[in-house]
């Protein structure tokens, strides 16, 4: 087995059991829920890796529950795939907005679901990443998903967080705004350029004074991560 949970979430079973048959031959542990009330318990009791969610729920809607996932800190970091009907592209681009990593409209085939689901695990837990990181006493722990200095605990948003991780492992090196977007958003992701730098003033913000001076702006191009002076 893998090792990863997903949650299946869709109030049509015949849907529920074609997608936990596909799971269950690409080796995934699956839970199932049929409502939001149902998925949002298993969520916060199982703690699963990912979720694939209808957008058309019985009561409170898929989109609805991603909204709630994300606003709250202990699921916000829980990749979601939205699954649904609708084609038009304010929808997906409401469902991306909503927090969601990845979208697939119905019918799907098994293997695309599955390549799609591999792509967005990666993408929310990149491969070798999985010891600290450490640069000048400011420590990035990828298990505990935690990030300190010498004062304490720094608190920051599940896409500062990607972002700092996605710099420390790759210092010295200057990254456009549009493959900051590939590489912490992720393809398929309905993002502007204009976004990347408001996260990074999050970013800077959440890191203080004593760090904010890591990340350096590249007049013309992007940014980079660097311990050197600019």
């Amino acid at each position: 087995m893998t090792g990863k949970t997903v949650l299946i979430v869709d109030d049509e079973a015949a849907i529920r059991e074609m997608i936990a048959v596909a799971l269950e031959m690409a080796d995934y542990d699956y839970l199932e829920a049929a409502d939001a009330r149902e998925a949002h318990a298993l969520i916060v009791d199982k703690q699963p890796d990912l979720i694939l969610l209808d957008w058309m729920l019985p009561g409170t809607s898929g989109v609805e529950l991603a909204r709630r996932l994300k606003r709250e800190e202990a699921t916000a970091d829980i990749p979601i795939i939205m699954l649904t009907a609708k084609v038009e592209e304010d929808n997906k681009i409401q469902g991306l907005e909503a927090g969601a990593d990845d979208y697939i409209t119905k019918p799907f085939s098994p293997r695309e679901l599955v390549a799609r689901l591999k792509a967005v695990l990666r993408r929310a837990t990149p491969p070798g990443v999985d010891s600290p990181i450490e640069v000048n006493g400011l420590t990035l722990d990828p298990i505990g998903h935690r990030v300190t200095s010498a004062e304490g605990a720094l608190t920051m948003g599940p896409t500062e967080y990607r972002l700092l991780q996605f710099f420390m492992t790759h210092q010295e090196r200057v990254y456009t705004r549009s493959q900051l977007l590939d590489q912490v958003w992720g393809g398929n992701v309905y993002v502007e350029e204009r976004t990347v730098d408001v996260h990074i003033r999050r970013l800077r913000k959440a890191l203080g004074d004593k760090y904010d001076h890591l990340i350096q702006t590249v007049r013309g191009t992007g940014y980079r991560f660097s311990t050197r002076a600019v």
